[in-house]
């Protein structure tokens, strides 16, 4: 079982990390898992430039054309390759990072075909393989009780895996206030995410 790690956080070492890192040693429970990890920032991922060349390609491939050249082209194997994926970002200004926004917009059409529910042309993944996918979010300041207010992280991330990855969204973890609650509270529902994740 391949399991893809999209890590969308600046900073090495910080909260996203450590909680990511739990959730590995959690899934390596299951001797069978492989983990690929991939860090967002330090590829090379330029912009959408809205060019529907994807969109517009033969919808039986699993991937679509990119006339782009960038990192997304290896990306995009190990998005095939993968069985399960964990999307880890922080929370900025509401939603996710910048870098990860700009990932989840260059997998839109390449992942996706034209479908039609709930109407004709809304996007619908070109993989049939069922895969499965967590999210990992965190905020230094908003405690988990106001997540509602402040997180469009991660209907975003669902609505992507929806559309586009072919993958359910099993399960969430919001780290809310962690400079005042710390991680150890959120560090064992990470390994516990982690370990329900690489259950076959």
């Amino acid at each position: 079982m391949k399991l893809l790690v999209i890590n969308g956080g600046y900073r090495k070492g910080k909260t996203i990390d450590a909680l990511v890192e739990k959730l590995i040693e959690g899934a390596k429970q299951n001797p069978d898992i492989l983990v690929e990890s991939i860090r967002l920032v330090e590829k090379d991922i330029k912009y959408c430039a809205n060019c529907m060349v994807c969109r517009n390609d033969d919808p039986s491939k699993e991937v679509a054309v990119c006339p782009i050249d960038d990192d997304m082209k290896e990306i995009y194997q190990s998005i095939q390759d993968a069985d399960a994926f964990v999307f880890a970002s922080p929370i900025n200004m509401g939603t996710v990072t910048a870098v990860m926004k700009t990932f989840l917009e260059r997998t839109c059409w390449t992942l996706a075909k034209p479908g039609t529910k709930p109407i004709k042309g809304c996007p619908e993944p070109r993989t049939t393989k069922d895969k499965k996918a967590v999210v990992i979010l965190s905020s230094g300041v908003v405690p988990p009780i106001l997540r509602t207010f402040c997180d469009d992280a991660t209907s975003l991330i669902k609505s992507c895996c929806q559309t586009s990855f072919g993958a359910k969204v099993i399960g969430s973890i919001y780290a809310g206030a962690v400079e005042k609650k710390g991680l150890d509270h959120y560090s064992q529902k990470a390994h516990e995410l982690g370990k329900r994740l690489a259950k076959v």
